[in-house]
């Protein structure tokens, strides 16, 4: 870690996530954060398997206070489960099972640093288990996900034929000239809630995330929300690939983690699509995937 000026009064969020470095596995917590650094399988190929050790780097340039929340992170109880080794194919995804099955339960919030976008499907089906017929999916992404093959194009395809209820996902973000009209069909075919970056434009974010919730919850079962940074702005995110102009702000995507984080039935989520490696100079998007984790922090501690 980079030298940084010290101030007692001025507690740096990376601190606190490293107090939770080594916290016993069965212990209960406000947060766990654990890295999923999925990258072999990516359509495009990626560095994202380093993106995990960045954003935790990068949480050292924050503090833990929300001046709009009036909200202390540092108060949340954190573990750092470290990152699952290997998570690519079938076999690292077992691994990832293995992680989530142990931490299933242990936390009001799980958080997942990606990685590229195949670790949703790991991630959620591993943590859902026998409820992935109740559960539901929130996806904030330019793609509907839904490619054949085992890709970061296909998560949400896999959960669906793994048997979650397409009635029960949402995705808010989706792109023009970012899908094909076939997958397209297959959205409405499988009963996906699709929220459009165009739709976006004239409706409040509160408002758009109040019936994400009530469809993904609809069954009362566990939510998990899928934050794609390449769904913002790509002079935003230089870091996603995908990402493409005209895309949701930096604030947007920190508004809707706050908002999704705060409700109880949120028990997980994913930060994903970042390539570490091809970030600017600034860091602006491994940053902002830093403060997506402290804005989720802040939707726990405001419930």
């Amino acid at each position: 870690m980079t030298t940084m000026h010290n101030d007692e009064f001025w507690p740096r969020a990376g601190h606190w996530l490293e107090a939770g470095r080594g916290l016993d596995s069965a212990a209960q917590t406000d947060i766990t954060v654990i890295g999923v650094g999925a990258h072999l399988t990516s359509i495009t190929p990626t560095g994202a398997d380093k993106t995990p050790a960045a954003i935790r780097e990068a949480m050292y340039k924050y503090s833990t206070y929300s001046w709009a929340h009036d909200l202390d992170v540092a108060k949340l109880s954190v573990r750092d489960a470290g990152d699952v080794a290997d998570p690519d194919w079938e076999e690292g995804e077992a691994r990832v099972f293995a992680h989530m099955d142990e931490l299933r339960g242990k936390q009001k919030l799980l958080v997942a640093l990606g990685g590229d976008n195949a670790i949703t499907y790991s991630v959620g089906k591993g943590l859902w288990d026998s409820q992935i017929d109740k559960a539901g999916l929130i996806t904030i992404d330019a793609h509907h996900d839904i490619r054949e093959g085992i890709s970061n194009g296909s998560p949400v395809r896999r959960l669906i034929a793994a048997g979650l209820q397409g009635t029960h996902i949402v995705q808010i973000g989706i792109s023009d000239y970012a899908n094909s009209p076939e997958y397209a069909r297959r959205v409405k075919e499988y009963g996906i809630t699709v929220i459009t970056r165009a739709e976006m434009r004239n409706r409040s974010l509160e408002d758009i995330m109040a019936e994400a919730i009530s469809i993904a919850g609809a069954s009362g079962g566990p939510i998990h929300y899928d934050l794609d940074v390449d769904v913002c702005d790509r002079a935003v995110t230089p870091a996603c690939p995908a990402a493409t102009p005209g895309g949701l702000s930096a604030d947007e995507v920190r508004e809707l983690t706050f908002l999704a984080t705060s409700h109880a039935s949120v028990t997980s989520m994913d930060i994903t699509e970042i390539d570490a490696t091809i970030d600017s100079a600034d860091e602006r998007t491994i940053r902002l995937g830093a403060l997506c984790v402290l804005e989720a922090a802040a939707g726990v501690a405001s419930r």
